[in-house]
């Protein structure tokens, strides 16, 4: 499957685009915190961050990594579905604020919403490896303390942006052989929400971030399709010159060959940030009206109820 948003706006799918007068608290919630934190640094983050829970998931040699945890304001005792956000970027700096707006959607919707942060270069001296490898151990701390969290481990889904982006696909496409359990736990999602993502690292700037050439070109995304892969969405910008979009079109065209989902919402002249809140209003609401969507239809959130009496 794949949709185009043009210029004017109009999306090519109505069930979606009704979804958005419905989001107008959220957005309106969103604005009001960016409008009141601090202009930059950690005092800014931690104001945008102060509605998660903060929590250390691993000790690492370079130092502890931590993930903020959203989690729903309803009271239930069913388990809750997950939704896990690894930050744009080239493994460079944790930029963790990124995914807020999203967390607060989708905990809006009942589901424990996730802003992970992994190993950078800034913090730790670190590259793609080393944040692989936490956002791996990290999907597999939230399935190890699903009684802790009220969490139901069958029904999470990873999402991510450029480096983010990769390394859910990471924790995802690998076979069992080269990715097996760790203590029991798998790492795999069961959906993926991505954005404008990097699938090919064997050239380019994020290729000079790999130990050498071989690592890049063997923990490429786009040669590890393959049968049998969860479903996945993917939104891009037609105009990307970071991550450019006929790769991405490359990937899903193999991805579908394999016989899987993956369905590709292209925009028209935009570039890579244009999901972001920050950036576009307007392209943010229409990627989480669609990635909403998406989550319902496989299986992940429950349907809209307030869809259903309108």
């Amino acid at each position: 499957m794949r949709e185009t948003i043009g210029q004017d706006g109009r999306f090519h799918n109505k069930q979606i685009a009704d979804r958005l007068s419905k989001f107008a608290g959220i957005f309106l919630a969103m604005s009001n915190i960016l409008q009141r934190v601090a202009p930059i640094g950690e005092a800014r983050d931690r104001e945008i961050l102060k509605d998660a829970a903060t929590y250390v998931y691993q000790e690492r040699p370079q130092g502890k990594v931590q993930t903020h945890v959203f989690f729903p304001e309803n009271a239930s005792t069913e388990p809750r579905p997950v939704v896990v956000f690894f930050h744009g970027g080239f493994w460079d700096s944790p930029t963790p604020t990124q995914f807020v707006p999203h967390c607060l959607h989708f905990a809006s919707r009942g589901a424990v919403a996730v802003a992970a942060e992994t190993r950078t270069t800034s913090r730790h001296g670190t590259g793609p490896v080393e944040a692989m490898e936490d956002a791996r151990d990290l999907i597999r701390w939230l399935r190890n303390n699903a009684d802790t969290f009220n969490l139901d481990p069958q029904r999470l889904a990873i999402g991510g942006a450029t480096g983010g982006a990769f390394l859910a696909l990471m924790a995802t496409m690998p076979r069992a052989k080269a990715m097996p359990p760790v203590d029991g736990l798998d790492c795999r999602p069961q959906a993926l929400v991505l954005f404008s993502s990097l699938v090919n690292t064997t050239h380019g700037q994020a290729n000079e971030r790999f130990p050498n050439a071989k690592s890049a070109k063997r923990l490429s995304p786009s040669r590890l399709v393959r049968r049998k892969l969860p479903p996945m969405i993917m939104f891009h910008g037609k105009a990307d010159r970071i991550t450019p979009f006929d790769e991405v079109e490359r990937f899903r065209r193999r991805m579908r060959f394999w016989g899987n989902t993956c369905e590709l919402v292209d925009f028209e002249r935009e570039e890579h940030s244009f999901f972001n809140f920050n950036v576009s209003q307007r392209n943010f609401e229409l990627t989480l009206g669609a990635a909403d969507r998406f989550l319902v239809t496989h299986g992940i959130l429950a349907p809209d109820e307030t869809l259903a009496e309108s």
